[in-house]
């Protein structure tokens, strides 16, 4: 079968597509023949290198997928699973053992990690895998399409349920409404039935962030739009979702109510923040980080996909024969959604 992989860091060239072998299951786990898979930024950080995370090579990429069931290991017939069943596979694993995994909370445990990442990922034409990490893609749900959902809506649905538990009728600050995170906070929001304030860099993000179900998009390229926010939330959000860091920190703090949360999973512009004390307790805020989110989310993340109330944004559909010229397009930022790859093309 055929893979992409790296054997060091680099730019898109690093990245190759070799034939290897298709792995066997072991008895407790079931074989997957990968229907579709999209592309993150972080396929993109773990092909470049991250400071302080050492990679073992050659490194299959890829978190996010799709497949089809060919094959069971004997000891997985009872996992409810059917040869020919479409399912989604999750990005992220553990052992299943911590008191963690078995509070619910998965993506808290220490050994927690993320497919493409930690271990060998999805951008092959079959992978292996216990029947845990699978969850039957509901009738009508297209594999091509839902292979865009499964990083970027856990994580925003661990930002907005899990962490900061929010509540209808509040007032949310999406930032970078047409990044993965941003489109899925902008729907979960809603499906809640909280009000949303997106922001977008152009005229073209801004329509899509309204076509989303955004009350109200503000330019975060302009000056003083986290004013701007506070004023069309009535005095300022309930709660920020931040994914971009430094460049836009201090006027999310500022977009804030008394007692407002910001949530955070990362820093695309880097790592440090600065936080005025003073401000963060006059006004009773809370700053809250978080890191994808629960198993448990998958199936009403899905079903509401089903529905028609949750869906990603897809920008193009190529083989993974191009997935060099994809990594290149998400890194010129001439992307408008994910790029799905379809493996054995």
């Amino acid at each position: 079968m055929q893979v992409a992989l790296i054997r060091e860091h680099g730019g898109p060239e690093v990245i190759r597509l070799e034939d290897v072998e298709p792995p066997t299951p072991a008895p407790d786990e079931v074989l997957v023949r990968v229907l579709a898979v999209s592309v993150n930024h972080l396929d993109l950080w773990v092909r470049r290198g991250m400071p302080g995370m050492p990679m073992p090579f050659p490194r299959i990429l890829g978190c996010d997928g799709t497949g089809e069931v060919v094959a069971l290991g004997e000891e997985a017939g009872d996992s409810g699973l059917v040869v020919g069943q479409k399912v989604v596979i999750e990005p992220g694993y553990s052992s299943g053992k911590s008191s963690w995994d078995e509070a619910g909370l998965d993506h808290l445990s220490s050994d927690y990690g993320i497919r493409g990442e930690h271990m060998d990922g999805l951008d092959a034409e079959f992978v292996a895998i216990e029947p845990r990490f699978l969850t039957p893609l509901p009738e009508g749900l297209d594999p091509i399409t839902a292979a865009a959902m499964p990083l970027t809506f856990l994580t925003a649905w661990g930002m907005l349920v899990t962490r900061v538990d929010l509540e209808e009728f509040e007032t949310v600050l999406v930032l970078g409404g047409t990044s993965g995170v941003g489109v899925a906070a902008i729907q979960i929001a809603k499906l809640i039935g909280a009000r949303v304030i997106a922001t977008a860099g152009t005229q073209e993000k801004r329509e899509l962030c309204l076509e989303l179900g955004a009350d109200h998009v503000i330019d975060h390229g302009q000056k003083g739009w986290g004013r701007e926010a506070k004023e069309l939330s009535g005095g300022g959000v309930d709660v920020v979702v931040e994914h971009v860091g430094p460049a836009t920190w201090s006027e999310s703090m500022r977009a804030l109510a008394r007692n407002g949360r910001l949530v955070t999973c990362g820093g695309t512009t880097g790592p440090m923040v600065e936080l005025a004390l003073p401000h963060l307790f006059m006004k009773n805020l809370s700053v809250l980080g978080s890191t994808m989110g629960p198993r448990t989310a998958f199936e009403p993340i899905f079903q509401a996909a089903s529905l028609g109330h949750l869906q990603p944004v897809v920008d193009r559909v190529v083989g993974m024969s191009e997935i060099q010229a994809a990594h290149q397009a998400l890194e010129d930022r001439e992307v408008l959604g994910k790029i799905v790859l379809i493996p054995g093309q």
